[in-house]
C-alpha cells in the first residue's frame, strides 16, 4: 500500500481497512476471453446511462482559474476511483477532460493542462489498463490531452493532497467492501453464512453485518473524499444499489434476477456441486463470501448528510437490463452453450481472483465449470431477464 502523509490523519480513526482483500481483490486482469475487459457489458450500460448527468453536473461546475491554484499554470485534476481495466475507464475520463476543455477554451479562452489519475487496489491489473491507454492513443486521430498516472490503493483511505482534485468520478466499484465483516467469518457464530456464497436472502445476523461494513466504508470513502476534493469540485458516484423500499435481504429485488444474477443461484448450486463431488469440505464452502453490498438511495444518502461538506446535486435508483443489445440476446436464448459459458466468463471477471485466493486455480477452475454446466443446463434461465440496480449521484464538494 501508498504511504499516508501527515495530511491524512484527519480520518485515521476510521481508517480500519485491515483486511487482506487487497492482495487479490479485483477484477480479472489481461484480454482474454474471461477477463474484465472482455466481460464488462453491464458496466459500459450503467455508464451510458449515467452519462448524461455526469455531462450535465461538469457543464454546471465551478471553473478553476490560474488564481485558484497560485501561480501562472493551471492544472486541472481529474480521477477514477477504481478503476479497473478496459475501455469504460478511459472512455469516461477521456469524456470527462474533453468536456472540461471545451468549458475552459469557450468561457475562459485558454486551455489548461490536465492530469488524469488511475486509482485501484495494488491486485488491479495496470499493465492491461496502460498497454489499452497506449493503443487507444495509437488508434486515435486526436492527441490525448491529459497527463496520466495510476494510484494504487484503496479508496477506502486517504490517496491525494487535500484540496487537489476537481473532478473524482467511482464507476461501479463502490458496492466491492474493503472485507469481509470478520463475524460472518466466525464458524461458531449466528452469522456464519452456512450454504451460501452472498447475502441476498441470507440469515437476518449476516445481512446485518454486511449492512454495517457497508456502513463504515461509505463513511470513511467520503471523509477521504472530503478532505481531497477542491471546494467546488464534483464527486461523481455510480454504484450498485437496490430501491428504498427493498430491504438489505433482497439486494437483487425480483425473483427472474436472483435467479439469473451470477452471484445468487447458480454460484451457490456450483459450490454445492465441488461439496457433493467431494471435492471441498462445508468448511471451505461457507467460508467463501463475495464482498458486495448493495445500498439503497436512503443509506447513500444518511452517509452524506453524515459527513457533511457535500452538496447534492442529483441522485437517482435505475435498473439496468442485462444484455441491452436485444439481438445478442435472442442469439443466447437459441444457444445454452454459449449462454452458459458467457455467464461463467462473467463470473470469472468479477469473482476469479477472490475464488482462486480461496480454493486455488484448480478448483477454481473446477468451480467455473460447474457454473457453466449448471447455467447451459437450465433451459429456464434463457427467457428470464436479470436487471442490475444502480444508484447514481452527483455531488458538489461545499
Amino acid at each position: 500500500m501508498m504511504a499516508r502523509s501527515s495530511s491524512g490523519e484527519s480520518c485515521a480513526e476510521s481508517d480500519k481497512w485491515t483486511g487482506g482483500l487487497h492482495r487479490f481483490l479485483c477484477m480479472q486482469g489481461g484480454n482474454h476471453d474471461g477477463s474484465y475487459a472482455k466481460n464488462s457489458e453491464a458496466p459500459a450500460s450503467a455508464i451510458t446511462l449515467c452519462k448524461p448527468i455526469l455531462l450535465a453536473a461538469i457543464r454546471s461546475m465551478r471553473l478553476f482559474a490560474r488564481e485558484d491554484e497560485g501561480s501562472h499554470s493551471c492544472s486541472i485534476r481529474v480521477v477514477d476511483l477504481g478503476c479497473a481495466t478496459g475501455y469504460n475507464t478511459l472512455a469516461t475520463v477521456g469524456m470527462v477532460v474533453e468536456s472540461l476543455r471545451e468549458r475552459y477554451i469557450g468561457e475562459l479562452g485558454f486551455e489548461p493542462e490536465f492530469e488524469a489519475f488511475f486509482s485501484d487496489l495494488p491486485s488491479n491489473d495496470f499493465n492491461s489498463l496502460f498497454r489499452s491507454l497506449s493503443g487507444m492513443d495509437s488508434n486515435e486521430k486526436k492527441p490525448r490531452r491529459y497527463f496520466v498516472a495510476g494510484v494504487p490503493g484503496t479508496f477506502y483511505r486517504r490517496l491525494f493532497p487535500g484540496g487537489k482534485l476537481h473532478v473524482a468520478v467511482s464507476l461501479s466499484a463502490l458496492h466491492w467492501l474493503s472485507q469481509i465483516p470478520g463475524e460472518v467469518l466466525d464458524k461458531g457464530s449466528r452469522t456464519w453464512n452456512k450454504g451460501r456464497a452472498w447475502i441476498d436472502g441470507a440469515k437476518e445476523e449476516v445481512v446485518e453485518a454486511y449492512s454495517r461494513q457497508s456502513e463504515e466504508d461509505l463513511d470513511n470513502f467520503l471523509k477521504c473524499r472530503k478532505e481531497e476534493i477542491a471546494e467546488g469540485g464534483i464527486l461523481f458516484m455510480l454504484m450498485g444499489g437496490r430501491p428504498n423500499s427493498q430491504e438489505p435481504g433482497n439486494q437483487l429485488g425480483d425473483a427472474e434476477s436472483r435467479a439469473k444474477h451470477p452471484f445468487a443461484t447458480s454460484m451457490d448450486q456450483a459450490w454445492q456441486d465441488l461439496l457433493n463431488e467431494g471435492l471441498i469440505d462445508e468448511e471451505t464452502r461457507d467460508g467463501f463470501n463475495i464482498p458486495a453490498y448493495m445500498r439503497s438511495m436512503e443509506e447513500v444518502e444518511r452517509a452524506m448528510l453524515k459527513c457533511g461538506g457535500f452538496e447534492i446535486q442529483k441522485m437517482e435508483y435505475k435498473r439496468i437490463r442485462e444484455h441491452s443489445d436485444q439481438k445478442k440476446r435472442e442469439e443466447l436464448i437459441t444457444d445454452p452453450v454459449s449462454h452458459g459459458r458467457a455467464k461463467a466468463n462473467l463470473v470469472r471477471a468479477t469473482l476469479g481472483p477472490i475464488v482462486e485466493a480461496h480454493i486455488g486455480p484448480h478448483l477454481s477452475e473446477e468451480l467455473f465449470q460447474r457454473f457453466e454446466r449448471r447455467v447451459s443446463s437450465d433451459v429456464s434461465l434463457l427467457r428470464k431477464t436479470c436487471f442490475y440496480g444502480v444508484i447514481i449521484v452527483c455531488a458538489i464538494r461545499k
